[in-house]
């Protein structure tokens, strides 16, 4: 009996950890946001699929911790520049390794979505907000 109670414990995490990211939604997570680049020559290929992206897409690289194993990979995410309230939706396709470098609080982004919200890359830093779409 110990076994099965322990088994289906077991079913549930692994449920909630792969089958939804509506168990680990995000709302409005404060965040400091830093250019990327996702283009061959400029660094390793993304995490989410082993591939480079063009720059000029929407794209973002989470923390380690956001990141989650690659729960979010493909998946959408709202970000909102909290200086001007812009909100813009950009592609998970990269983990910003935690455990090598990147700070705990990053969201990584491509150089489309700097411009999209209005914000000149050669600031480097800006605090934003982000959601799961």
């Amino acid at each position: 009996m110990e076994h099965a109670k322990l088994a289906a414990l077991a079913v549930l995490v692994v449920i909630v950890l792969h089958g939804s990211t509506r168990a680990l939604a995000i709302d409005q997570m404060p965040a400091t946001m830093t250019l990327n680049g996702f283009e061959r020559g400029e660094g390793e290929p993304a995490e989410c699929d082993g591939q480079y992206h063009n720059n000029n897409e929407m794209l973002a690289a989470l923390s380690t911790r956001w990141y989650a194993g690659g729960i979010r990979c493909q998946k959408m995410i709202s970000i909102r520049n909290t200086q001007n309230g812009r909100t813009v939706q950009a592609r998970v396709v990269d983990e910003c390794d935690s455990r090598h470098g990147c700070k705990d609080n990053i969201v990584d982004t491509s150089v489309a979505v700097w411009n999209a919200l209005g914000l000149d890359t050669n600031i480097g830093e800006v605090p934003v907000t982000w959601s799961d779409s």
